[in-house]
């Protein structure tokens, strides 16, 4: 190590070079692993690829106040939790759903709640298993998966009936838009910050941990079988691609360091009724809290024209 690199590093803050450390110790406990037992070091990939993210980020919480507690049980046992908005009003109102995203929770999405009542809607958030308030998944705490989010979505939907619009950040638009097509009648849709495809996403997660070929072929085949599907059914693009998604907005900033605004940009190209916002420094989570992307969704849902996209 140089004199440079030893100066770097002791002036780094003391949570980065933990960090750095723990991850240094995770690859090379695989690295061994690959060597010695393949397969337990692709149960190992499997084990951190579930695991989620605690940045406090995911936690913040937006909401104008505390709504309406539901629980509900969740496909594979626990209980979800829900939290409506909206409903002191005596007439029926449209409901709109906020999806969060991987290792989210419903107050991120909370600066949508009042427009939304405002505008005369029923809102319904809810925790995802592992996420939130909710009771922890079939991997036990602090782990989760997409299928599982998903039929959270799908148990939500069918307590609470047809949504008017559904907005989802990160990964929770493949959430939203894997349970339109499958179950979910929706009106129109909001994905903000939408993810890339899953054979990126694990490709840079091998490449984060130094993962071997054969480690990474071995997560994959994992997933794959714990789901019941091909990786490549969940990529967003050909979701939507043949019309059958209901209108939709997408909102993406293009310095987001999470998600590749290019996601948003080629979704917009693609989808025949898919329409572009782009913001300019409100990274990943920022653009949950900006008024103007909140207006836009709002417009979106009621019929109102979204400001035009910026680019």
């Amino acid at each position: 190590m140089t004199t440079t690199t030893r100066w770097r590093w002791r002036h780094r803050p003391r949570a980065h070079r933990a960090a750095a450390l723990k991850l240094g110790a995770v690859r090379l406990q695989l690295a061994v692993l690959e060597r010695v037992a393949p397969k337990v070091a692709g149960a190992r990939a499997v084990a951190l690829w579930c695991t989620l993210p605690a940045n406090a980020g995911r936690r913040k919480d937006y909401r104008p106040g505390p709504g309406e507690l539901v629980e509900l049980p969740a496909r594979r046992g626990g209980r979800l939790v829900a939290e409506v908005w909206g409903t002191s009003s005596t007439e029926e109102r449209p409901t709109v759903y906020l999806v969060h995203g991987w290792g989210g929770w419903r107050g991120q999405l909370g600066a949508f709640v009042q427009p939304l009542v405002d505008a005369g809607y029923r809102v319904v958030g809810f925790d995802g298993p592992s996420h939130g308030d909710s009771d922890p998944g079939v991997m036990g705490r602090g782990k989760g998966t997409l299928v599982e989010v998903t039929e959270a979505l799908e148990v939500v939907g069918e307590h609470f009936g047809p949504a008017a619009g559904v907005i989802a950040h990160s990964m929770g638009c493949t959430v939203a838009a894997m349970a339109v097509r499958d179950s979910l009648t929706a009106d129109r849709l909001v994905l903000v910050a939408p993810n890339h495809d899953f054979a990126e996403i694990t490709d840079d997660f091998a490449v984060a941990l130094h993962l071997s070929d054969r480690t990474l072929g071995l997560l994959r085949g994992e997933i794959e079988e714990f789901v019941g599907r091909p990786l490549s059914d969940f990529d967003l693009e050909p979701l939507g691609a043949d019309g059958a998604l209901p209108p939709t907005l997408l909102i993406h900033d293009r310095r987001d360091k999470e998600t590749p605004y290019q996601v948003s940009a080629t979704l917009a190209a693609s989808w025949p009724e898919a329409e572009l916002l782009t913001t300019d420094g409100l990274g990943h989570q920022r653009i949950l809290l900006d008024e103007a992307t909140v207006a836009a969704a709002v417009g979106h849902l009621t019929g109102r024209v979204a400001e035009p996209a910026r680019h």
